[in-house]
């Protein structure tokens, strides 16, 4: 385990990264804020769903869920269908203008990186994606990883333990 002054440097770069995405956020057309693309990214990698599961996969309130989809679907990029299995349900699906979409977003992000990054070989690149997809796996399922937190943090947070 890494001492305590490491952790310390990895809050500070961790709190800092905010630069960065708020950089690859400027990028994206006006008419799709973050938030939108997050939704097109996640049903295009998962496929349809409900938005039940769409508010799981963004940790984020149904409200909040229901203003992105509402958002991404007045602009024709997602489309809402009767579940077969439930017909008071919806399913939400990609349409070829959100597929699109996506495909340009992901365009800017790639020339983006690429222009940032231009100075960083590829095992720089290849470590950076190993360690922040390990950072990613260590803290988890996003929804209970407050409740794995030792209850001397969890208190401090005023997080239920």
């Amino acid at each position: 385990m890494a001492k305590q002054p490491r952790y310390e440097e990895l809050a500070r770069q961790l709190s800092a990264f905010g630069v960065v995405k708020r950089s690859l956020g400027r990028i994206l057309p006006p008419d799709c804020p973050g938030g939108s693309a997050a939704v097109l990214h996640l049903l295009s990698r998962y496929g349809e769903m409900r938005m039940s599961r769409l508010a799981e996969l963004l940790a984020v309130d149904m409200s909040v869920t229901s203003r992105h989809v509402a958002h991404v679907a007045d602009r024709g990029w997602v489309e809402r269908v009767a579940d077969p299995h439930d017909k008071r349900s919806r399913i939400l699906r990609l349409t070829p203008e959100g597929t699109d979409l996506l495909a340009q977003l992901a365009e800017r992000h790639v020339t983006a990186l690429s222009y940032y990054l231009e100075d960083w070989s590829d095992e720089d690149v290849d470590q950076l994606n190993s360690l922040l997809a390990r950072l990613r796996d260590s803290f988890g399922d996003c929804r209970t990883a407050w409740s794995k937190l030792p209850d001397s943090i969890a208190q401090t947070t005023g997080t239920p333990s």
